[in-house]
């Protein structure tokens, strides 16, 4: 019996939640092995890797959440050394973010326990279909603009 292609969209939707849970159940989990920042501090760490220098508002349209939420987030991470405030080049009035030494190696600790989960998950498929998710993976973020490089 052939399946219709509502029922096929159905389906491919249901893999797509599940893979996005399964994705967020390894953050957290990894995130809980840390213990040292919430989930939502390590998207922090993470964005202000990826866009070192940011101000506030760069930030907070990087994590999509308010000003507020990321000033008072930017205040924990200050406080506990992960990231610091600098002068801003262009503007006096304004601050950029930079992470830490501390704040770069949580960061790497962060991503090599979610890699080493994932990798343990692909390691449970034959090693063509582990390559096949990986190359899929690869063309979704060229298809949106992004790099399949790490950011330094």
């Amino acid at each position: 019996m052939e399946m219709g292609s509502t029922e096929r969209a159905a389906t491919d939707d249901n893999a797509v939640l599940v893979a996005l849970r399964l994705a967020m159940g390894i953050s957290i989990q990894a995130a809980d092995e840390i213990g040292d920042l919430s989930t939502v501090q390590l998207r922090a760490v993470t964005v202000l890797s990826e866009r070192p220098g940011a101000n506030l508002g760069e930030l907070a349209q990087g994590m999509a959440v308010s000003p507020s939420v990321t000033s008072r987030l930017v205040d924990r991470l200050v406080a506990a050394g992960f990231a610091e405030r600098r002068p801003s080049a262009s503007s006096g009035r304004e601050i950029s973010l930079w992470l830490t030494p501390a704040g770069e190696r949580i960061l790497r600790r962060y991503d090599d326990l979610r890699l080493r989960k994932v990798h343990e998950r692909l390691r449970e498929l034959p090693p063509e279909r582990a390559a096949e998710v990986v190359a899929a993976l690869q063309s979704l973020i060229a298809a949106v603009g992004g790099s399949t490089r790490m950011p330094t």
